[in-house]
């Protein structure tokens, strides 16, 4: 497997955002977008593509990024607060659209082909545990989870443990603290159970596999989910480019990976979009144009 330096991987995406958005309060006069994004990386690397392209490609004055939680962000898209969301999982996300979503736009093609994988893994050097049900015995004491307000955090404290008996503790934290925490257990082959799923870089990097869960326990959170675009009501009418070039993305499995490697290789967004550009200039292409074709370009 590809392996990313200590440095690089310290830092992570949802820390490398950071660098993207700062210093966005007071924006020059001209077109401006606000996307509103959570911190999984391949939500960090779909919002840093669309703001390059944007910025360079579309003449916007300035695409600002804004970190929120899970749900907030949801409120933010419906209110107008912010103009998007590029991460809306379905069927996962569905009471949040109802909810703190209602009124906002969902864009019913996904933006990911393909579906995703979600769900409690381990590393493969640990060959002997294939499902839930080994947990107890695997030397493991904590499942270390994601963010708290994830949908299957909460699964697998109201049902998977209990179904399971397990002596397992859940540890929520944030996508980059896992993945730190799997990054020493990995060079130290410690046992390490973790929440995993795909798109995401951790594919490129480790090799491991999903458990079995026998009695379902995870129910269809862990089923293939489809990938989203979340708009404000008059985004369209507001910024008809951006919603054209939003509404074209389409990522592969491996192109949003590789996109996810090269921000974290290069430690800032921009310039990991930008060398990702190079390679992928195709991809990318029948999106600006449509772009350009929609704001009178």
């Amino acid at each position: 497997m590809r392996r990313v330096s200590r440095r690089r991987f310290l830092l992570g995406l949802g820390a490398a955002a950071a660098l993207l958005s700062g210093g966005c309060s007071s924006l020059a006069a001209g077109r401006t977008l606000t996307l509103g994004y959570i911190a999984w990386d391949e939500n960090v690397a779909n919002s840093a593509l669309v703001k390059v392209l944007a910025e360079e490609r579309l003449g916007y004055d300035k695409v600002e990024l804004r970190l929120s939680g899970v749900e907030e962000v949801f409120r933010s898209v419906a209110s107008g607060r912010v103009d998007a969301f590029l991460d809306v999982w379905l069927p996962n996300h569905r009471r949040l659209l109802r909810t703190a979503g209602r009124g906002a736009i969902l864009l019913e093609r996904p933006w990911y082909e393909g579906q995703t994988e979600y769900g409690i893994a381990v590393p493969d050097y640990m060959r002997d545990v294939r499902s839930i049900a080994d947990l107890d015995r695997s030397g493991a004491r904590v499942i270390t989870g994601i963010e708290p307000d994830a949908v299957l955090m909460r699964r697998i404290r109201t049902h998977v443990i209990p179904a399971y008996d397990l002596d397992l503790k859940l540890a929520g934290a944030s996508t980059p603290a896992m993945l730190d925490a799997l990054e020493r257990a990995y060079r130290s082959r410690e046992p390490f159970v973790f929440l995993a799923w795909s798109p995401h870089w951790m594919n490129e990097v480790y090799d491991f596999h999903y458990l079995e869960d026998p009695k379902d326990a995870q129910g269809d959170i862990v089923d293939g989910s489809t990938l989203h675009s979340l708009l404000s009501p008059d985004l369209e009418d507001r910024h008809p480019a951006a919603r054209a070039l939003i509404g074209n993305m389409r990522l592969t499995k491996e192109q949003i990976n590789s996109l996810e490697l090269r921000i974290l290789e290069e430690g800032d967004p921009r310039r990991g979009v930008e060398a990702w550009l190079e390679n992928n200039e195709e991809a990318v292409r029948p999106w600006v144009e449509a772009a350009k074709r929609a704001g009178g370009a």
